[in-house]
């Protein structure tokens, strides 16, 4: 920058020590922030103006960290519940081909006595995980969670129903793990 060599530096304005008129080594006659004043008001108002309004705008800054901080704690809370929820769906879908073991041999009748047990404890552990069944003989078809393999016509519906579950569909809260595989009964035409 070209400066003339005699000038080094922007002359400083007086401390002031807050609530006092007068500024800390000053002649005690110039405000604490020359040119705030307004014309006609005393130095110490505008100091007591310039403190009120710099504590406004230190305020408003704390707030938006504030709301930031909010919002970065929530958005971690729910990244840490999707993260546990596809941890939960992904092993249950890997648990899937289990239960359908499981379900063709009870069918069968080989599922008896302590090994019963065992299949009702397992059910219920992953039932506390939120895996839930999609299926039924009698419910109503739904696309969004039924594939259906076969169709029959019939009078005895008045709307497209699952007739038979040939393979258990799966969910996990709002996820669809695994579609029901089903025969549909609709009514005739």
């Amino acid at each position: 920058m070209n400066r003339p060599p005699h000038v080094h530096g922007f002359p400083r304005p007086p401390l002031a020590l807050v609530g006092h008129e007068h500024p800390v080594g000053g002649s005690g006659t110039s405000p604490a922030h020359p040119g705030t004043a307004p014309p006609g008001s005393a130095p110490g108002e505008a100091a007591d103006a310039a403190l009120r309004a710099e504590l406004r705008e230190r305020t408003a800054d704390l707030q938006r960290l504030k709301a930031e901080y909010d919002n970065y704690r929530k958005r971690v809370r729910r990244d840490r519940q999707a993260v546990a929820e596809i941890a939960v769906s992904n092993v249950l879908s890997r648990l899937l081909p289990v239960l359908d073991a499981l379900a063709e041999a009870t069918a069968q009748g080989e599922v008896t006595d302590g090994f019963a047990r065992v299949a009702r404890a397992l059910e219920t552990e992953l039932g506390s995980l939120g895996l839930q069944s999609v299926a039924a003989p009698g419910a109503p078809f739904d696309p969004t969670l039924h594939e259906a393999v076969t169709c029959t016509h019939t009078d005895r519906v008045t709307c497209p129903t699952c007739a038979a579950v040939l393979r258990q569909g799966y969910r996990v809260g709002g996820q669809l793990l695994r579609p029901a595989e089903v025969v549909v009964a609709a009514p005739d035409r």
